[in-house]
């Protein structure tokens, strides 16, 4: 599977630009996991952290719903990874987690959030962040989550170079 990776509008409407970088990130994450084998998506950055690639993968399919699904379609839909509400550590222990199975679960939270986005009127759609207990809109998930990805992609840049070798984008 080669992942294709397209750069952001230089010029675009907020709506445009938010979810190209949005866009951009998922696909960076997904280049970072690239060619690697289960066991490599599972090396651990620097014992005793449980951070990996697989690791973030699951996070990011847990941060997707929390953000998206939980936020603007069910406040009550389940955490992916642990049966405790707002336990985002559990999809770092990937004891006995399967790549092809986290690779999937994301897959799909991605689809979800990019349902939830395409079908909203506007960034000012309005959701309840059940972990808050506040309202928030659209325009603030999309920002929040491009944040997510942007920060936990950089700890992906390490984690692939410690695995073998690879930098850069």
């Amino acid at each position: 599977m080669t992942v294709e990776r397209i750069g952001p509008p230089h010029f675009g409407t907020e709506r445009e630009t938010l979810r190209a970088f949005l866009e951009f990130h998922r696909a960076t994450l997904a280049m970072k996991c690239e060619g690697l084998t289960e066991e490599q998506l599972k090396e651990r950055s620097s014992p005793p952290s449980t951070l990996s690639l697989l690791a973030l993968v699951r996070h990011l399919a847990e941060a997707e719903r929390a953000w998206f699904r939980r936020v603007f379609d069910d406040n009550a839909a389940p955490m992916l990874w642990s049966e405790k509400e707002f336990d985002f550590q559990a999809a770092y222990d990937t004891t006995g987690a399967r790549a092809e199975e986290a690779f999937s679960v994301w897959q799909a939270e991605v689809e979800h959030s990019r349902r939830i986005e395409r079908e909203a009127e506007s960034l000012d759609l309005a959701g309840h962040q059940p972990r808050w207990g506040e309202d928030v809109s659209l325009r603030m998930v999309m920002l929040h989550m491009i944040l997510e990805y942007g920060r936990h992609n950089g700890h992906a840049d390490f984690l692939r170079e410690g695995v073998d070798g690879t930098v850069g984008a």
